[in-house]
Formats: C-alpha cells, structure tokens, sequence
C-alpha cells in the first residue's frame, strides 16, 4: 500500500476496536555503521586489533564485519580524510557503542594488555556492576565500551543493578 493511503487510512485504523497489538518490537540491536576517513586504517583495527571477521567488501568504500551472530554487525563507509571529525565534549548522536568480549575478568585483562600492546587509546574502565568495562576509542574517534558480563548475570534476577553506582574497576 502506497504510504499516502496508509496515512489516509489512519483514522479508519484507530476506530476499529479490536485490541492493539505492539507493531513494532525491537528484537535485537542489528548492526552499527560508521564513517571512516581512512578504510585501511579501520578495517585493520576493527579486523585485526579487535578480530571482528570481515565477510564483504563494496570495492574501496565499504566493508563488513560480523562475530558469527549474524550476516553483519559492522559496516564501515569510508568518506576520507577531509570529512568533519566528530566533535569533542558533549553533543547529540551517538556517545559509544558497547561490544561483548567475554565472561571473565582474565579475559577482560587479556584484552586491555592485546589493546595496549597496539597502542590503542583507553579512554577510560568502569565498575558497572553487571558489566566490567574498559572503554577505547576507534581511529576516528568513535567510543567503543569493551566489556564482559559479571557473573553469575545479576540483572536477570535484579534489573535495578543495571543502575547500580559506578565504581572503578578493580581486575
């Protein structure tokens, strides 16, 4: 149906009394796409410093990456080095994006010896309660959240310990 007779047809919609059904769920976070200024650079960090696999190629503009969950979870679009950066302090959009690495806190320290021995930038680690999280930044800046479930998963049983305080993180 064209979009101006479903608009139209609106109201016909909200008359009918039947009981309403959620039209839009929300089943799962699907996948990120970033800007990049530099392919190269991106697909290596992403590829190799974080060991997303990359499963497609769009000639020299884009690629994807996936963890086997799904066909993609990443796709990087190159715009090159002239693009506007993404500016510093508080601003709307995206702050970061978190990514699942594990289960324990060996893992978790693990990882931020692999990040430091790339000369990754840490930006920060955090205590969340549910999570154990160290926080980087991309080569452009993007904020990724690298963290592992603490277990066993006390949200399931508490959902207000998503809100716990934040504490710093003690590996």
């Amino acid at each position: 149906m064209p979009l101006g007779e479903l608009l139209a047809s609106k109201d016909k919609i909200e008359e009918d009394s039947r009981p309403r059904r959620q039209i839009v769920e929300v089943k799962e976070l699907g996948h990120i796409v970033l800007y990049v200024s530099d392919m190269e650079r991106s697909r290596k960090f992403y590829g190799e410093v974080l060991g997303w696999k990359e499963v497609a190629r769009m000639g020299e503009m884009g690629a994807m990456f996936s963890s086997g969950r799904t066909h993609h979870e990443l796709l990087l679009l190159e715009v090159g080095p002239d693009a506007q950066s993404i500016p510093k302090g508080r601003r709307l959009g995206l702050y970061h994006f978190g990514l699942k690495i594990g289960e324990t806190d060996e893992e978790l320290r693990d990882a931020i010896l692999h990040l430091q021995k790339e000369g990754v930038t840490i930006v920060g680690t955090a205590d969340h309660t549910v999570t154990h999280s160290v926080y980087i930044a991309d080569p452009d800046g993007n904020e990724i959240e690298l963290y592992i479930d603490v277990q066993p998963e006390m949200w399931r049983e508490d959902p207000q310990a998503i809100v716990a305080p934040v504490r710093p993180l003690r590996l």
